[in-house]
């Protein structure tokens, strides 16, 4: 069944699309019709956590992205399928993935010192 046509999602131009990633997710692009973000890692045991993160996010959003998965990178990639587009959706959930994986507790006031980067038995993301 059909939404009203009052409550269908908005899909947005590549125009509106590539504006608005410059502006607010400056390391994803629009590819193929989907955003897209590459989250490198140091191997992995990142590459699980980055895995797990994302999914658990998408579960609690209840709109998944597509995942692309190797050693030592994560590609997430989203888009509406029920809108045939990006949709304020995508990028609401782009912003929380980006938020949380890009999150750096050393880099910030507070008791959690952050990932030892320097050691290479504890590298875990290459941050941006």
């Amino acid at each position: 069944m059909d939404k009203p046509e009052h409550t269908k999602e908005h899909a947005y131009s590549e125009d509106e699309i590539r504006g608005r990633l410059a502006a607010e997710l400056p390391h994803w692009y629009l590819e193929d019709g989907w955003i897209r973000r590459k989250y490198k890692t140091s191997g992995w045991k990142a590459t699980l956590m980055v895995v797990n993160t994302v999914g658990h996010l998408a579960e609690a959003a209840w709109h998944h992205p597509d995942l692309t998965v190797s050693y030592a990178f994560v590609i997430v990639k989203l888009v509406t399928h029920t809108a045939k587009g990006v949709t304020d959706k995508d990028f609401a959930l782009a912003k929380k993935i980006e938020e949380v994986i890009q999150w750096q507790p050393g880099k910030e006031e507070g008791a959690l010192e952050g990932t030892p980067n320097e050691d290479v038995r504890f590298k875990y993301l290459k941050y941006d």
